[in-house]
């Protein structure tokens, strides 16, 4: 168990990353109603890249450029992208509170891939976690004929490549140098994103310039946060910390956007979080 005072560095860095992450994506919202979506998504993944190949080449030298597993750090970068280009597709017309809520669906979606992929076992407890995470899931939905929001279904599909994206990390966690496994989370998604957006590219304003370049910098603040936080105490205990998001994006969606807070939002989010923090309770014993 790390010291107290580790620990707290710890929580309140994770906490930091987490409110950054709403930030960014509210920018990224605001962004989708001026500029095409390619060139918002282009804007976070080519500035974030060059930020962080800029402070991985003064403090490492070349050595993040050198990767021993090309292929899963390349499908990795990949899911994440889906996972942002569905995001960010579905922020053009939901509120940022209802999908900030459905994407942490991951967590539980991580626990059925364990099972699928990695063959691990669970038990009764974490089965029900995830029946619980998957009403939570439908109660952000409102199912029903009147009031479904079928875009949301956008932000479903992004957290199933969430939780690719967190299986590939795990799977490469103590395989692959940090250094390129942070390179490498948009490093494949600048790329081919720098192509796509040639056809539909539209001169930015100034103040949309400025937000493209500060979506970069906010997704490159909030990972440098988390792997900084990650250094004074294990992810197992902070990541819980994350869930912040949630309750920044909930505050964002009716300050900056005017959108409604809905009561199921906050009901069904609540019960998201419940399941996460008991299925993380579970793999801590």
């Amino acid at each position: 168990m790390p010291r107290f005072s580790s620990l707290l560095a710890g929580i309140l860095l994770t906490l930091a990353a987490g409110i950054t992450f709403a930030f960014q994506d509210s920018i990224g919202k605001y962004l989708t109603g001026v500029i095409p979506l390619v060139q918002v998504l282009w804007g976070r993944y080519v500035f974030q890249t060059l930020l962080m190949g800029t402070a991985l080449a003064a403090t490492r030298g070349p050595t993040f450029l050198r990767t021993r597993h090309p292929v899963l750090q390349i499908l990795r970068g990949l899911c994440l992208l889906a996972a942002t280009s569905l995001m960010y597709a579905a922020l053009v017309h939901v509120p940022l509170a209802d999908a900030t809520a459905v994407i942490f669906f991951g967590p539980v979606l991580v626990t059925i891939f364990s099972v699928i992929f990695l063959k691990e076992t669970i038990g009764l407890h974490r089965i029900g976690a995830v029946i619980v995470g998957f009403i939570g899931m439908l109660v952000i939905l409102r199912p029903g004929i009147a009031s479904i929001e079928p875009r949301l279904f956008l932000v479903v599909l992004a957290a199933v490549f969430n939780a690719t994206y967190f299986m590939l990390t795990r799977r490469l966690s103590g395989r692959e140098d940090s250094a390129s496994t942070m390179f490498n989370t948009s490093a494949p998604g600048a790329v081919v994103l720098s192509v796509l957006v040639l056809p539909a590219w539209e001169t930015p304003s100034a103040l949309a310039l400025g937000l493209m370049v500060a979506l970069g910098c906010t997704g490159s603040l909030a990972h440098f946060l988390l792997v900084r936080g990650f250094s004074y105490a294990p992810a197992s205990l902070l990541s819980p910390f994350l869930y912040i998001q949630v309750l920044a994006a909930s505050i964002l969606t009716v300050v900056v956007f005017g959108d409604p807070l809905h009561a199921t939002t906050a009901i069904g989010a609540a019960i998201l979080v419940a399941s996460g923090l008991y299925i993380w309770w579970r793999e801590n014993r």
